[in-house]
């Protein structure tokens, strides 16, 4: 990005006479206003003013970078002052900064997004370059300093030491822009001041930058997290001793930070180095790429599944115990609200976040808009988490591919970063999924009812034996949601057996989960043993989504050993004539059962739950087994 572009020599005034902020932000603006670039000066110093009052904008070693964004700017444009004497109460980062090196940044309401982080990541950047700095201070004249604003750096200071030990990096900031680059500049300067190779990582508004190779990570003798947000992939980290601080503190006494983790790699010293999955990622097989991306939707949409598994288990369960279904079915009332919230966790946000985040795995940040985009539209559609993993390849392979035709290089780097990406993604993708796989799927479903329809009639066994695979197949996705429309439909007509067959096959799954987890321990990875602790909870319930991280890790081995179990429960109510009218009663059907005595019905539809969780859990073991023994 040249900034000769975006200023002047007439912008430009060298050894200015001033002593305040506000005088030198009113001489900047009005040399700004006779230049043409505003339409109201007195309106830019206002919109100026309200940005100095929300954070400093005073850096370290004299300079400060005041700007704004308004209306009453005509086109994007930077005015400099170069002080004859530094003022010393401009509000800074750091609070010993003398500014005396000013650049005034007006920017157009509509590219606040595009040229503002442009322009002000390329000051950042610069400026945190001690030898830049200092040439800009040395210019006598407006003309010297307008020349010297693209001057390209020389001398040996600028070249990379290549003795000495090394340290890796990652920097980063809320906003991903001026302060992420600034740290790493200053990490890398100071790095090449006492003879310290420093490799940093920006972790900004683009993702990640720079990545940290094998090679770096293994010859590295401590981490620094210069960061204000949590640094993506830690655990790349484990070897080495970690220094972690702000993102302010390199831009104060970058040799101060790099000199404190050089002495905490001396006191505790380095483990030996092992590769991770995401250290591997750039040379790993397609395959291995997809199963990391579903193993990261998985990880997020864990803490959603238990939390809003237990929020409506617990209005169901509250509702069922005190005989409170009428202010369980009230709108607006306490415990409808409590189910609602529940239910909208599980049903409006579970698949948008497995579609969003299955996206950042495979293409990083820029994919997490059209990834949620993906993710809604698949819930609309009735898709349910098959189709949200659908959305969420979709959406990250499609952005992985706009972002190698359409690097974030140059001067609109912003803008594609801050608006085409996700601008052009989510459009894109949730398009696609509206109304490319939206019919296939609504006629799927519709094939499934009238199918299930015919069948009623013929053999009671088989529906239930159907009904119980439909259950447990894609666990309340459409498949499932098929089978309780069906249901539903039938309980409507008088026939109260199917819904019986499709409350006890809820609790299959959930039910061997559990028992599977918790007796075969070692067969189960940590995550899966923690979610297998209250799944059963969720199945009394009636809730069948817990046991779906379970699933999308292992579908080929876990779809096959659910269905079995599920499909025999499902055969055993239905040959026993057992029927329910209430539809959501969890294992509070036991006391509203119809076909028989309380207690046999009791004993029958919980007993066919328990057989089929029982020959769930066995295949579950049993392939588990065999996976591990292949590997």
């Amino acid at each position: 990005m040249e900034l000769k572009q975006l200023t002047s020599v007439r912008l430009i005034d060298v050894d200015l006479s001033l002593s305040t902020k506000k005088e030198v932000i009113r001489h900047l603006v009005r040399k700004l206003d006779e230049e043409g670039k505003l339409y109201s000066a007195e309106s830019f110093y206002q919109a100026v003013m309200e940005r100095e009052a929300l954070s400093p904008t005073g850096f370290e070693a004299g300079v400060a970078i005041p700007h704004g964004k308004s209306t009453s700017v005509k086109e994007a444009a930077f005015a400099v002052a170069k002080l004859a004497r530094p003022i010393r109460d401009w509000e800074s980062i750091n609070p010993a900064n003398q500014v005396e090196l000013v650049f005034l940044l007006a920017i157009p309401e509509d590219e606040a997004e595009s040229t503002h982080l442009d322009l002000l990541a390329e000051l950042a950047k610069r400026l945190s370059r001690a030898e830049y700095r200092k040439r800009l201070q040395q210019c006598q004249t407006s003309e010297e300093l307008y020349r010297a604003l693209d001057e390209e750096m020389v001398g040996t200071a600028a070249q990379t030491a290549s003795a000495g030990k090394t340290i890796v990096a990652v920097t980063a900031c809320p906003a991903g822009i001026a302060h992420t680059y600034m740290a790493a500049e200053a990490l890398e300067q100071a790095g090449r001041e006492i003879g310290v190779t420093v490799y940093v990582e920006k972790q900004g508004a683009n993702g990640i930058e720079d990545r940290h190779t094998e090679e770096r990570l293994r010859k590295a003798e401590a981490a620094i997290f210069a960061a204000d947000v949590a640094v993506k992939n830690e655990e790349r980290f484990a070897h080495l001793p970690v220094y972690r601080t702000t993102v302010a503190a390199p831009l104060k006494d970058a040799k101060g930070v790099l000199l404190q983790a050089l002495e905490k790699a001396k006191k505790e010293g380095k483990r030996e180095y092992e590769p991770t999955k995401e250290t591997m990622s750039e040379r790993v097989s397609w395959k291995t790429e997809v199963k990391n991306a579903i193993l990261t939707g998985i990880s997020h949409i864990i803490p959603i599944i238990v939390a809003g598994g237990m929020i409506l288990a617990c209005a169901v369960l509250i509702a069922q115990a005190f005989g409170l279904q009428q202010v369980y079915d009230t709108e607006n009332s306490w415990l409808w609200m409590l189910r609602k919230l529940g239910g909208n966790m599980l049903g409006t946000l579970m698949i948008p976040v497995l579609s969003a985040y299955m996206a950042y795995a495979v293409a990083d940040k820029p994919a997490l808009g059209p990834g949620f985009a993906a993710g809604i539209a698949a819930t609309m559609i009735n898709g349910g988490f098959l189709g949200g993993m659908l959305g969420g390849f979709l959406a990250g392979y499609f952005m992985k591919w706009l972002k190698k035709q359409l690097p974030p290089k140059g001067a609109f780097s912003g803008f594609i970063s801050f608006w085409l990406y996700p601008v052009i993604g989510s459009l894109v993708v949730g398009a696609l999924m509206l109304f490319v796989f939206g019919k296939p799927v609504a006629g799927l479903n519709h094939a499934l009812l009238t199918w299930l329809d015919n069948l009623s009639g013929r053999s009671a066994i088989l529906l239930g034996a159907i009904l119980g695979i439909m259950v447990s197949f894609d666990l309340g996705g459409p498949v499932n949601k098929a089978a309780y429309t069906f249901c539903i439909g039938a309980m409507a007509s008088g026939n109260f057996i199917p819904y019986a067959a499709f409350a006890s096959v809820k609790m299959v799954s959930a039910f061997s989960v559990t028992a599977a987890t918790l007796l075969f321990k070692r067969y189960f990875e940590e995550y899966e043993r923690e979610v297998g602790k209250s799944t059963w909870i969720l199945g009394l319930a009636g809730i069948t989504e817990g046991a779906i991280p379970f699933m999308i890790n292992d579908p080929l081995r876990v779809i096959p050993s659910l269905c079995i179990g599920s499909a025999v429960t499902g055969a055993i109510v239905t040959a026993s004539q057992i029927g329910l009218n209430v539809p959501g009663a969890g294992i509070f059907s036991l006391f509203v059962l119809q076909g028989a005595p309380l207690w046999k019905a009791g004993a029958i539809w919980l007993g066919a739950a328990l057989i089929g969780a029982l020959i769930s859990m066995v295949l579950l073991v049993a392939t588990r087994v065999q996976k591990l023994k292949a590997q």
